[in-house]
């Protein structure tokens, strides 16, 4: 290296790979997954602490309703930048608005906030899921009607986030069809994705 040489210095890279890790709404993500945690834990020890089927259908669907206002509102804006919601117009027709944030200023969403974010919008309708087989193989048909709420009400968050991530103009059928055709013609062709 020469004396009269310029080095370009990359100062605050660090910065940007410590910002990217760091969780910058703590009280967002542990709300994220309290409710959801809470209902999935009522259902499963409700027995323990109260005989009362409707106490326990009550308290619930209340956790589950407090998840799906918490998720729908405030933690997919904050935690992944996405939100959707439906608009009745003057002619009483409802209208879908998916949305992803599209500001050039603003800071993209850190790896941890979008990991916990995915994992328990994911995981969540999965566990729905096996209880309400498990309900329904076991004939309790009174407790299907809790599982069906929470899986509901479950499945209509991760659809609504899905359709944000993907695009809220484009159908996922569509989507779906591109892809699938996309690698089989890989796969025809004997070409990778970068090759392509």
């Amino acid at each position: 290296m020469e004396d009269g040489e310029d080095v370009a210095l990359d100062f605050g890279s660090e910065d940007e790979v410590v910002r990217r890790k760091r969780v910058r709404h703590p009280i967002a993500c542990f709300f994220h997954l309290f409710f959801r945690v809470l209902a999935i834990v009522t259902y499963l020890f409700c027995g323990l602490f109260s005989n009362s089927y409707v106490t326990s259908f009550v308290i619930i669907v209340m956790m589950l309703s407090l998840d799906f206002w918490t998720v729908k509102n405030i933690t997919g804006r904050l935690l992944v930048g996405l939100r959707w919601w439906n608009h009745v117009d003057e002619d009483g027709k409802s209208h879908w608005i998916f949305e992803a944030r599209k500001k050039p200023g603003s800071l993209p969403p850190t790896v941890a906030e979008s990991r916990v974010f995915w994992l328990g919008l994911i995981i969540c309708p999965l566990i729905w899921s096996l209880f309400f087989f498990g309900t329904l193989f076991a004939l309790k048909l009174n407790w299907l009607a809790v599982v069906v709420v929470g899986l509901s009400l479950n499945a209509a968050n991760l659809y609504g986030y899905i359709r944000c991530k993907v695009g809220g103009k484009k159908k996922l059928s569509s989507i779906a069809t591109n892809f699938l055709g996309q690698q089989i013609l890989q796969r025809a062709t004997g070409t990778t994705p970068t090759e392509a």
